[in-house]
């Protein structure tokens, strides 16, 4: 009876602990992310309309860096509200410009603070190509304090930074972010095996705890109701 006693609070701990994982799991997804699909081609090779990906809401503008892909909606900037994917190429205090004189092209670089910036994610490694309405290739933009300079990864294809009105060089305000792409739904993996791995552990807690209500059967069954023999007798 007590080692059925102990089975028992071993298997109700453990089924305790693995609803705790996968709701945690669970609800820790859906407070901090959201699924959102892409609707243009701004992006490519990146990402292709109608991709989904997934952006962590918990990241606001402060945290995001060069290279990061934001999701965001800057209507006074960019005349619309609809929410639009952009990769951050400046940060506050960064001097922008367009673009290196080695070449044109795939031969061109955009300067950072000075230096060539290496973007392998371009289309066709095109970084300085026009945007519609024919905006200028060639631009310098000093990044105000507590905005971000934006661009497609489709240079020949995006409306961003570049033509964006405004008196701030077409930089959006950090509070415009409203999360930072972290991938596509791959990015849920860790938490689904986190849930998985809490489900199998809450469902041994529940052998555990049938198993000791049978040992509990077993040894209550009454005893047999005449002495034993010797066999043959």
């Amino acid at each position: 009876m007590v080692l059925a006693r102990r089975l028992s609070v071993a298997g109700w701990v453990s089924v305790a602990v693995g609803l705790l994982v996968v709701v945690g799991s669970l609800g820790w997804w859906w407070a901090g992310h959201d699924r959102v699909e892409v609707g243009g081609d701004a992006m490519r090779p990146t990402y292709a309309a109608g991709d989904r990906v997934v952006v962590d809401t918990a990241v606001d503008g402060a945290e995001v860096g060069r290279g990061d892909v934001v999701l965001f909606s800057a209507p006074e900037v960019q005349g619309f509200t609809d929410p639009v994917i952009k990769r951050v190429v400046g940060v506050g205090g960064d001097r922008i410009e367009c673009c290196t004189e080695a070449g044109a092209g795939a031969e061109q670089r955009l300067l950072v603070n000075g230096e060539p910036l290496d973007e392998p994610y371009v289309a066709d490694g095109v970084v300085d190509g026009r945007v519609p309405g024919g905006a200028n290739e060639e631009y310098v933009v000093e990044v105000p304090e507590g905005r971000l300079f934006v661009l497609g990864d489709y240079r020949s294809n995006s409306n961003d930074s570049r033509s964006y009105g405004g008196d701030q060089g077409g930089t959006i305000p950090l509070d415009a972010v409203q999360g930072r792409v972290v991938a596509g739904t791959t990015a849920a993996l860790p938490l689904i095996v986190a849930a998985l791995i809490g489900l199998v552990v809450a469902l041994a807690g529940l052998v555990l705890v049938l198993g000791a209500k049978r040992m509990r059967r077993l040894c209550d069954l009454p005893n047999a109701p005449w002495p034993a023999g010797p066999l043959g007798v």
